[in-house]
């Protein structure tokens, strides 16, 4: 028996009084806090930024519910919870580069999440939600199994888009997929519920009527520099959103993740600062599932989409009209071909072909012929190792971790086959994410802001360009392969525009049950605590699926 010293029980001031706190206004919060409203609970949602939504809200509103959906039915796609089980707990998937997508799923975890998906859409079309009307496909899933497909698209409909300020086209409203088309809807029907949704409150702690055991009692938040504590007769749910935005945080995965991968998707909309997790550890709880966050499949970490801004995410294009502008500060500029420019660490070096894909993840077909729990299934994956960004993340022969910046090099040429202009508000000057220069050795003189840690050589750049653009002379690539180099760099002006890797999804966190109970250190469930989403653990699967089903099952489960 191991020893466990006795804990004095804690008494706290409570300002104000519930049944369910939940932190998070997200894909699980909201969902979490209407079931226990409308089971006949008191709620309230705090919520640290000044809109809820989340990570969902700026989404693309793909939602990878499968079991037997009346959407699978209405296209006569054979599926069921035992099928999606026993997808997403095959061990014998790999990625191209021989990464598992599923080997280190909680089989617990897993089960009650298919069994779940068909009572999860259902509940969300009683609420509000509007999918866009075609057959479930594959667009926009990561780890959703191999036997079926499952994607379906929330519809933008009337509600403004984050990213702009503005409705969706009326022409597209219904057919155009954003998380715009989840959230709003949700909200409402949370309010319509009478929950209580407290903006701006930021949580601080979780109670515990001791430090290490006993139930949770409620949480603290802070709001206008005051200092709150708000009490929970039932449950406390951590709906927070993840960890990727917390740099000391991640890197206790990757310690390369250092302070230059500064672009979180999602961001400046909210972040994932790993309170609910830290919180969570703070009385005792565990962290399941660390396996799943460093896995080279999916988009944990991916390539920019667009150079020249900080928050440069593939999928999410900040305009001038978004309540977050002031924040994103610059739109950038769209890389519609990776032959248009070359890619430089802050050394001035090039380190791989430009045109070098994300990592890839599993989705219906991408194993083709399938047979569940075969290693033979391995045979049908070509090898390729998709190291970009590996090579993007390299320590380049200091003693410090991170790659450090990387930048888009390209000149005046570039700039009028992509369409681009290279001016505010499109890239952001004034933080130093864009630069021009009339020579290339200048461009690299100018490159300075925080993140880049020396100053990078003028020489070194100049010798990249010009053996590149003998690489286009020759047609070949002999240093990374890049196919067929198509264009030089060598009209001024010249430009050199933000192009580092961007951290993405959480898919490691607190360690839960099928019930969305939290589990200490002991293997004991800590009473009164529930988690789901990207806050918690030992789920592969990127993105909304997830933590709509964990929110539904985690207030059930605090009602029980």
């Amino acid at each position: 028996m191991v020893y466990q010293p006795l804990e004095e029980k804690r008494s706290f001031m409570w300002h104000e009084e519930t049944d369910i706190v939940v932190i998070g206004a997200g894909a699980m919060g909201l969902p979490a806090a209407i079931a226990a409203r409308e089971a006949g609970a008191s709620v309230i949602v705090v919520e640290a930024e000044s809109d809820i939504g989340g990570h969902a809200i700026t989404s693309g509103g793909n939602v990878p519910l499968g079991g037997g959906t009346s959407a699978q039915q209405k296209y006569g796609i054979d599926d069921s919870p035992e099928l999606l089980f026993g997808d997403l707990t095959d061990w014998s998937i790999v990625e191209p580069n021989g990464h598992p997508d599923y080997r280190y799923n909680d089989r617990e975890i897993v089960r009650a999440f298919a069994d779940n998906n068909v009572a999860t859409f259902d509940w969300l079309l009683e609420h509000g939600v509007v999918f866009v009307d075609k057959e479930p496909d594959t667009r926009g899933g990561n780890a959703i199994g191999n036997s079926a497909p499952r994607e379906m698209h929330a519809a933008a409909m009337e509600w403004p888009l984050v990213q702009t300020g503005k409705p969706a086209d009326p022409d597209v409203a219904d057919t155009l997929s954003t998380g715009n088309g989840l959230m709003r809807p949700l909200e409402v029907a949370a309010r319509e519920a009478g929950v209580q949704i407290l903006l701006e409150h930021r949580m601080t702690a979780i109670h515990r009527e001791a430090p290490q055991s006993g139930r949770v009692l409620g949480i603290a938040v802070t709001h206008d520099g005051e200092v709150r504590n708000i009490r929970a007769r039932k449950a406390v749910i951590v709906a927070t959103g993840g960890s990727q935005g917390n740099l000391e945080f991640r890197r206790m995965f990757d310690p390369r993740l250092t302070e230059e991968y500064c672009g979180l998707a999602g961001m400046p909309w909210s972040d994932q600062d790993a309170s609910g997790e830290l919180a969570a550890m703070a009385v005792g709880a565990s962290l399941w599932g660390l396996a799943n966050q460093v896995g080279e499949f999916g988009w944990p970490i991916t390539k920019p989409g667009l150079i020249g801004c900080q928050y440069n995410y593939v999928n999410l294009q900040w305009m001038p009209g978004s309540p977050v502008f002031h924040k994103a500060r610059a739109s950038g500029l769209r890389v519609k071909d990776w032959q248009d420019l070359i890619l430089v660490n802050m050394l001035g070096r090039r380190f791989y072909d430009e045109t070098g894909p994300h990592f890839s993840a599993n989705n219906f077909g991408s194993v083709d012929p399938y047979e569940p729990l075969s290693y033979r299934n391995a045979e049908n994956i070509r090898y390729s190792p998709n190291n970009w960004l590996n090579a993007a993340l390299a320590g380049i022969g200091e003693t410090r971790n991170g790659g450090g910046p990387i930048w888009a090099i390209f000149d005046a040429a570039a700039v009028e086959r992509e369409a681009w202009d290279p001016h505010p508000p499109n890239v952001d000057t004034a933080a130093g994410f864009f630069f021009r220069a009339d020579t290339i050795e200048e461009l690299a003189g100018a490159i300075v802001m925080p993140y880049q840690r020396v100053t990078m050589p003028g020489p070194e750049l100049l010798a990249a360009v010009t053996r590149y653009n003998g690489f286009v002379d020759a047609g070949v690539d002999d240093d990374f392969g890049k196919p067929a180099p198509r264009y030089k760099i060598e009209t001024p002006p010249f430009y050199a525009a933000w192009a580092t890797p961007v951290v993405h999804d959480s898919r490691a966190g607190l360690r839960i049950n099928a019930q969305c109970e939290v589990i200490d250190l002991r293997g004991k469930v800590i009473p009164g605590l529930y988690c789901g989403g990207e806050s918690a653990g030992g789920f592969s699967q990127h993105g909304l699926a997830r933590a709509l089903c964990q929110g539904l099952i985690a207030a059930r489960s605090a009602l029980a």
